[in-house]
């Protein structure tokens, strides 16, 4: 049994980093609390807002599309820290289009298929990355 209280022991959890309730509930149970506390806890943070999927889904979203992520990759991301699937989708739904944020990257890198690629592998969808990069080449052509 750890020394301190699961609700303290979250807290410090989430004390630099916002994180997704699954996150917290998997760091918790590393530190042996039992589940019964483990639960009480979660609920009493959940209640009062401190844990929250939907806050954490949407800034954990909005930075990796700062960061040039494309819908795939920002899906999977949120899926890996434990975010509902209906939640992550509410999440994407709040950022710029996908389309508009290729579009940004193709005028930054420039057009062709090695802007593709780059669109591909930053997790952005192969119809994006593809019309985009070579829609734009047209465009400046």
């Amino acid at each position: 049994m750890p020394n301190e209280s699961a609700v303290d022991a979250a807290l410090r959890v989430l004390r630099h980093q916002d994180r997704s309730t699954t996150q917290v509930r998997e760091r918790l149970e590393a530190s042996g609390y039992a589940s019964g506390e483990l639960d009480a806890a979660l609920e009493t943070l959940v209640r009062t807002g401190v844990l929250d999927d939907h806050r954490f889904a949407a800034l954990r979203a909005s930075s990796l599309s700062e960061r040039g992520a494309g819908d795939i990759r920002i899906r999977h991301e949120l899926r890996r820290a434990g975010v509902p699937a209906e939640v992550a989708a509410e999440a994407l739904e709040l950022l710029e289009p996908e389309d508009e944020r290729a579009r940004r990257i193709v005028a930054r890198r420039g057009p062709g298929a090695k802007t593709a690629r780059y669109l591909h592998g930053k997790g952005f969808s192969e119809e994006a990355a593809a019309a985009v990069a070579y829609r734009v080449g047209d465009e400046l052509g």
